[in-house]
């Protein structure tokens, strides 16, 4: 079976401190306040997060948990955006764009990697912080890692120099473009709009501003063979482009419930030829803006 696209193993961070960031809230339009009491919050961020790990353990997928307790970093359940991991030993470290969300990059996970993995070097962008520049990882930008595009929605959060360099140093090729929402609000990361597994590919193209840029990003993925799956503003909303394709006992799209109950029938039969849809019920998560694809880190390494 092909994993290149979708990883065996993934890292994941439990959050006992969880509530929405109130330094990402002016440009993140999917964050939404929770209309619970702090403690309670929390509490339900914690109890979702458990339940999603043993869903996915339970569906073969190798999940390293480490626990967040500090109180300092309300988006410490979305890993995703401060290092990805790639194939032939490679891992990056980003520069964020939120103060606090700096404060989530750990020398432990990197050190886990170096353990359980074959690691051959590390790259830290982290201090081109310094300048107010930020790549967000795997959220800033979607990679097809079989065809080495990096798909990267133009923001804040995703610097165009810091991209290059990305992509120069890992093998990608950038591919950068404009989307917005149905209310013209700007989109912040890729991964709300899009997501790439082996045969198919979930993604929104009318938020694509530019006609031309949406015909290349189409014209791209089905050159890579896979099957375009064309998301509604309204499916975006349900957060039906935030899913991760993974590897356990058979090939898995973990997304989360409201994301599989916003799919159309002839959608889902695109996925299921190709991966079973595994739905993680996370509601209070998805309060903080992020849903199922941004909570992992896949692992794109080869176990020791």
């Amino acid at each position: 079976m092909k994993t290149i696209q979708a990883p065996r193993a993934v890292v994941m961070i439990r959050p006992h401190h969880f509530c929405s960031n109130p330094e990402t809230r002016d440009d993140n339009a999917f964050q939404t306040l929770s209309n619970r009491s702090a403690d309670a919050t929390s509490e339900a961020a914690l109890a979702e997060f458990d339940g999603a790990v043993t869903e996915l353990r339970n569906a073969g997928v190798r999940v390293h948990v480490f626990d967040d307790t500090g109180t300092e970093t309300p988006d410490s359940v979305f890993p995703n955006n401060w290092f990805s991991t790639h194939a032939g030993g490679h891992v990056a470290i980003y520069p964020m764009f939120a103060a606090n969300r700096r404060k989530e990059r750990r020398a432990d996970v990197i050190e886990l990697l170096k353990q359980d993995y074959r690691v051959q070097e590390v790259i830290d962008y982290s201090g081109l912080e310094q300048d107010n520049l930020a790549l967000e990882g795997t959220g800033a930008m979607v990679l097809d890692h079989i065809g080495r595009i990096a798909y990267t929605v133009q923001s804040n959060r995703a610097d165009p120099v810091i991209l290059e360099r990305f992509c120069t140093n890992f093998g990608y090729e950038p591919i950068a473009f404009e989307a917005k929402d149905v209310q013209g609000r700007d989109v912040y990361h890729t991964n709300v709009l899009m997501g790439i597994g082996t045969d198919y590919a979930l993604i929104a193209l009318d938020m694509i501003v530019d006609p031309d840029r949406r015909c290349t990003v189409a014209e791209r993925l089905e050159e890579s063979g896979r099957e375009v799956i064309d998301l509604s503003h309204a499916q975006i909303g349900e957060f039906a482009g935030n899913a991760i394709e993974l590897t356990g006992e058979h090939r898995v799209l973990a997304l989360s419930a409201r994301a599989l109950d916003s799919l159309r029938p002839d959608q889902l039969a695109v996925i299921e030829k190709s991966a079973t849809p595994l739905p993680l019920s996370i509601p209070t998560i998805e309060t903080a803006g992020g849903s199922v694809r941004c909570m992992i880190a896949g692992i794109h390494l080869t176990r020791r």
